[in-house]
């Protein structure tokens, strides 16, 4: 599925909840679901700047889409656990030009997540869409 694809299945589950409160609680249940990093993932590699929380994202090819970019992540964090469950959602197994046409922060907005982050959670948001957008530059 495209990135717009999974966007609008992430539109559709964000639609149903009504106030930030379930938008919170949706978040930390998707991040309680992503499938746990190897120990050897957890390195400054993989590691996200710019997040106050410990956040890593591990790319790989995807073995689903030729020259696709899948990823995978962590954060020990709940509600930021819950951000890198929908970033890894929306763009694992993505070509980079896909990525890079994507508006993600316009994304996080409509969907009604952006505006309820505190300035720190925001910063962080903003480091892994960034690092997802060099990753897909230098593929």
């Amino acid at each position: 599925m495209s990135v717009s694809g999974q966007a609008n299945q992430l539109r559709e589950d964000f639609a149903f909840l009504g106030d930030w409160e379930a938008r919170f609680t949706h978040l930390i249940d998707l991040g309680k679901a992503l499938p746990a990093l190897e120990p050897s993932e957890y390195n400054d590699a993989n590691k996200v700047r710019g997040c106050s929380s410990q956040v890593w994202l591990a790319p790989a090819p995807s073995t689903i889409s030729p020259g696709a970019i899948h990823l995978r992540g962590a954060s020990d964090a709940a509600i930021v656990a819950g951000l890198v469950a929908v970033i890894v959602h929306l763009f694992s197994d993505q070509q980079p030009a896909d990525i890079l046409a994507f508006d993600a922060p316009a994304f996080f907005k409509e969907i009604g997540v952006a505006d309820a982050l505190t300035p720190q959670r925001s910063n962080g948001l903003a480091s892994m869409i960034a690092r997802i957008r060099s990753l897909a530059a230098a593929a």
